[in-house]
């Protein structure tokens, strides 16, 4: 069936809660990705910073594979080792001591916001705590991680949302401070802001918020569901501030195209929140997601992968600023590692870069506020950024 078909069946079967562009892709090799025609796109977008190890890598389908062929699904009623062992190695990653396996981002961040409230329900028997989080954040969008999104235009056809949340400006402490009481039982925030703009916090904040939090006992939730595994240069983006958080979230690359997400705690936090009863999930950390989680982090350790992504990351930064030296279009470039972004002026729809860029044979998404995202795989070479960048000058305006 030509894609013109596949489309058309597509349209006529699936919610429509996604604008698709029109491709039909079909299998992928290495950074690239191929459609049903035979098109070749150079891939800077990664499923949505999913695909870290980009596609086709032979030591990760064959440990998927193996376990295929072992077990697939128990329930969480029962051990299993793969489950043990992707526990361990996150855990030991992040530096944090327990962890519940989810099956998407969004979950893992509904099961933080759970844990936070009772955690301090546990504290003083209360349930009309408060969440403080970030305007222009994005948490996913299941009832409870809309609520702690910062984007009215997500929230506002979902109202009343549960929950008393109350927004701060994203590195004003000020913002935070002023909203801080003695019912505040946790402030929610992404280390980097993806769907945002690729926003990064700046250390004086987010050393002011653990300060925070600290000194009231108030937990610090980061949302590292985008920009952690690997993607800044280091394997969670909080780890080169320093500033360790008491929840975590994680989930994307975090099992390489399985659909997998976690949240990761403290012990103190894990001793006073979630009992028996409390939380659950059929799918969660069953053993098929955990032996990808595994063989995710073996990886990552073996080809040293952190360490790849600083020396290309630097590239790539080099070559967008350059990028913005020459173009008049861009208004400004910000991020880190292999997670950055080009701002547009507000003439250029960055939308229709995006198309035209996939005309050329270049994948890019977009971002909040007019931005052009960059989240390739985190195995891309000079080789890769330099493809992209003369794909890139081809479809901006000059």
């Amino acid at each position: 069936m030509g894609a013109g078909k596949l489309i058309n069946e597509a349209e006529n079967h699936i919610l429509h809660t996604y604008n698709r562009y029109p491709v039909v892709l079909d299998h992928g090799e290495g950074v690239y990705l191929y459609d049903t025609e035979g098109k070749k796109y150079l891939d800077f977008a990664a499923g949505i910073a999913v695909q870290a190890l980009g596609y086709g890598d032979e030591t990760y389908n064959q440990a998927l594979k193996a376990q295929i062929d072992k077990l697939l699904h128990t329930s969480n009623l029962y051990y299993n080792q793969p489950t043990i062992e992707a526990a361990e190695k996150i855990c030991a990653a992040a530096g944090l001591d327990r962890v519940f396996f989810t099956n998407s981002g969004t979950e893992a961040i509904e099961g933080a916001i759970k844990a936070a409230k009772k955690y301090a329900y546990t504290k003083d028997g209360c349930t009309d705590h408060e969440i403080i989080a970030m305007n222009h954040s994005f948490h996913g969008r299941s009832l409870g991680a809309l609520a702690v999104t910062g984007n009215a235009h997500y929230r506002e056809p979902f109202e009343p949302l549960p929950g008393i949340v109350k927004f701060a400006d994203y590195n004003d402490l000020e913002s935070v401070k002023a909203l801080v009481n003695d019912k505040t039982c946790a402030i929610i925030m992404e280390t980097i802001q993806g769907e945002g703009g690729i926003l990064l916090a700046t250390e004086e904040f987010l050393r002011g918020v653990k300060d925070i939090c600290e000194k009231r006992d108030i937990l610090l939730i980061l949302d590292e569901i985008q920009c952690g595994m690997g993607r800044t240069g280091t394997m969670f983006a909080w780890q080169e501030y320093g500033v360790k958080p008491d929840i975590m979230t994680c989930a994307k690359a975090l099992g390489c195209g399985v659909p997998v997400g976690a949240f990761v705690m403290t012990e103190k936090v894990a001793q006073g929140s979630l009992k028996p009863g409390d939380h659950g999930t059929t799918y969660g950390g069953n053993p098929f997601v955990a032996a990808a989680i595994c063989k995710v982090f073996d990886i990552f350790e073996e080809r040293k992968i952190t360490k790849h992504v600083k020396e290309i990351g630097a590239y790539l930064d080099e070559q967008l600023k350059q990028l913005k030296s020459e173009f008049g279009c861009i208004a400004a470039h910000r991020g880190k590692g292999l997670i950055q972004g080009l701002e547009l002026a507000e003439d250029v729809p960055v939308g229709e870069i995006s198309a035209k860029a996939l005309e050329q044979g270049l994948i890019l998404i977009t971002a909040g506020g007019n931005v052009l995202r960059f989240v390739p795989p985190l195995v891309i070479e000079k080789e890769h950024v330099d493809e992209m960048i003369q794909k890139l000058k081809a479809v901006l305006p000059k």
